[in-house]
C-alpha cells in the first residue's frame, strides 16, 4: 500500500463524521479510531464486514461476528453542530493562542 508523506487527517478519536460515498452513503457516526499511515478510519456501525473465528477463551461458541472495518478518510466528512449536514474544516487562532477545529459552514467551533 503507498503511504504518503503528510499524514496529518481532518478527522480525530470522537468525532462525528458522515460517509460522503460508497455503500454506506450518508451514514453518519463517531470515529472509533484512526490510523493516519493508511489514511484510514474506524466508525461506529459503518462498513461493517463479517469475520469468522475460530473458538478460543473470550469467545468459547466461535462463529461469524460483524464487526467494523476501516475505510478510507476521503470518503468521510465532519458533520456541522450546527446543520447536521457535511462540512469543511478550517483553522482559527483565538485571543488566548489555542488553535481551534471550525466548520466552514457555521462557523462553530468543534474542538
Amino acid at each position: 500500500m503507498l503511504e504518503s508523506h503528510n499524514n496529518k487527517l481532518h478527522v480525530k478519536k470522537d468525532d462525528n463524521v458522515i460517509v460522503i460515498t460508497g455503500k454506506d452513503k450518508g451514514k453518519k457516526g463517531r470515529v472509533i479510531a484512526a490510523y493516519p499511515r493508511q489514511n484510514r478510519v474506524l466508525i461506529e456501525g459503518v462498513n461493517l464486514v463479517k469475520k469468522h473465528t475460530r473458538p478460543s477463551q473470550t469467545n468459547p461458541q466461535g462463529g461469524i461476528i460483524e464487526q467494523e472495518a476501516p475505510i478510507h478518510v476521503s470518503n468521510v466528512m465532519h458533520v456541522d453542530p450546527k446543520s447536521g449536514k457535511p462540512t469543511r474544516i478550517g483553522y482559527k487562532v483565538l485571543d488566548n493562542g489555542t488553535k481551534v477545529r471550525v466548520a466552514k459552514k457555521s462557523g462553530q467551533e468543534i474542538d
